[in-house]
Order: structure tokens, then sequence, then C-alpha cells
């Protein structure tokens, strides 16, 4: 559900009940009703263009950046050599973008349901929509649960791009998805999920911290701070088959940080950092 008012959008959610955020809008340049969700794009006064799913902001052109190269490079700077790289949903492209500046990848999989976000991506969200470019890059539209199904030791590193638990993403966030991707995991591979924010949905996040605790060696919640997402925070749970994610195996080339804004490796240590409510919360401390 959201609301347009006086020339303001505002993102309203069961998921965050009685808390709203809203964004001056420009012009609604786009909308459409896929066989899967609402998709909308707005040109906004000081964020640049807007994607929105279902009422959702999935991204701004403001602050992209912060969520994808977090999502994207904390796992593929936690494997020493990611050749082979899935990424469920992101049909944005952004997720695309960040794998492409790994050199060490030769092929790239990305299996998104709904093939109208790509093309609406690609229209309005050409900064992220350039991830599509990259000639390893091979797209699959599909059910990211049925892909993976017979797909057994293949990826060196899963990254799950999903929209919030609600309507299509639902799937993403139980356990026999997780399930599917430890099976589609080489020995030491290493996935990344869109977290939702502990501050405003502690019971999903700690739903998913405990299904991967149970699934693999290593699981840990990383830190986002975006400013267009409600509460202004967003996490990513990445999980590890045989080593800590939480420690970079791997640091950018000099060539690779320049062009970054958010991530590096200082970063990828501090972002496992956890408020004290947040390790009682995964029974971490009590």
């Amino acid at each position: 559900m959201n609301e347009l008012s006086d020339g303001w959008f505002s993102e309203i959610s069961p998921m965050w009940d009685g808390v709203a955020l809203s964004i001056e809008i420009e012009e609604h340049l786009f909308s459409w009703k896929s066989e899967f969700q609402r998709i909308d794009v707005y040109k906004t006064r000081t964020c640049g263009n807007m994607l929105v799913l279902d009422g959702i902001i999935q991204a701004t052109e403001l602050d992209e950046y912060a969520y994808q190269e977090m999502l994207t490079h904390i796992p593929m700077c936690a494997h020493p050599n990611p050749e082979r790289v899935l990424v469920v949903g992101g049909g944005d492209g952004g997720v695309l973008r960040e794998i492409g500046r790994h050199d060490c990848v030769k092929r790239i999989d990305i299996c998104e349901i709904d093939a109208k976000v790509i093309e609406v991506s690609k229209r309005f969200m050409s900064s992220m929509a350039v991830g599509f470019d990259d000639s390893r890059v091979s797209v699959h539209i599909a059910d990211g649960a049925e892909f993976i199904a017979d797909r057994i030791g293949f990826y060196d590193v899963i990254i799950v791009d999903s929209s919030d638990p609600i309507g299509p993403g639902e799937a993403l966030f139980q356990s026999p998805f997780y399930e599917k991707m430890k099976s589609a995991l080489k020995a030491d591979g290493v996935i990344a999920t869109q977290g939702e924010s502990f501050m405003l949905h502690g019971d999903v996040v700690k739903s998913l911290m405990d299904i991967c605790g149970k699934l693999f060696k290593h699981a840990a919640y990383a830190c986002i701070l975006v400013p267009t997402y409600p509460g202004g925070h967003i996490g990513t749970c990445v999980c590890g088959m045989s080593r800590d994610p939480r420690e970079p195996t791997r640091k950018l080339p000099p060539e690779i940080q320049k062009n970054l804004r958010y991530y590096n490796s200082e970063i990828h240590k501090a972002a496992f950092v956890l408020p004290q409510f947040a390790k009682r919360l995964f029974n971490r401390d009590k």
C-alpha cells in the first residue's frame, strides 16, 4: 500500500506498522501491473529516479550504491576465488554491476521472476541496469527456488536480492529455499541475502538467522545504511559453508576500490558488529 498526495509518495506497509517514509515527487514516470506485482517509477525532487514494487521502495539513484555494494562485495570478498555466481531477484541490475567488477568471475546467472522489472530498469534505472551489459551474464526468467533445485554444488556465491516477504518474495524467506541454496553451493560457497531491518522487523530477521544458523557452519548479519529505506537501515544475512564471511579473504584492488562509494575491507568487518539488543535477538549474547 502507498499514497501519493500533494506531490509526496509515502511508503506504507504492515511490515512497519505506524511508520511511513515520504519522498517528494516531481513526476510519475511509469506504472504497470505485471503478472506478479505493481511496478512504478517516480522522478523524485532530491533522490533521482525511484523504483517501487507493490508500493515498496526498491532503489533510488541517490543511495542505491550502499545496498548494492554491500550485498555484493561482502560475499564476493569473503570467497577466495568466486568464478560462478548466481543472483536471485535483482532485476534492476545493480548487483550484476557490482559482481562485474570482479575479474575472477567467469559466469553470472541471474534468475528474476518478473521480466518486466528488468525491462523497466533498463529504461529508467540505467546506472544500475548497466550490469546486464556484461557478456558473462545469462538471464533466466523463472522462480528462484525452482531454478536452483537441480544445480547441485554448482555456485561459489549466491546473492539473493529479493523484495520483502510479501507476494513473490515470500518463498525466499523460508527454510526450503535456504536448503536448496545450500545444495547449490560448492563446498566453500558463500551466500548473502536481503535480510530486512532488525530495527523494524526483528521477528523476520530472527527467523532468517535461525534458519541460517541451523544450515550453515557460519551465519552472520551485516548492517547497511540506506536513507531511503524505512528506518534508514537494512541488513544482509551472510552464510559460509567453510569459512567465516565476516572476514574478507580478498581485498579489492585499488582500481576497483576507487570506484566504490560505500564498501571497503574495514566496513566489511565493522558491518557485523551488532548493537546489544540485536545480539540478544540472535541469541549471541544474553
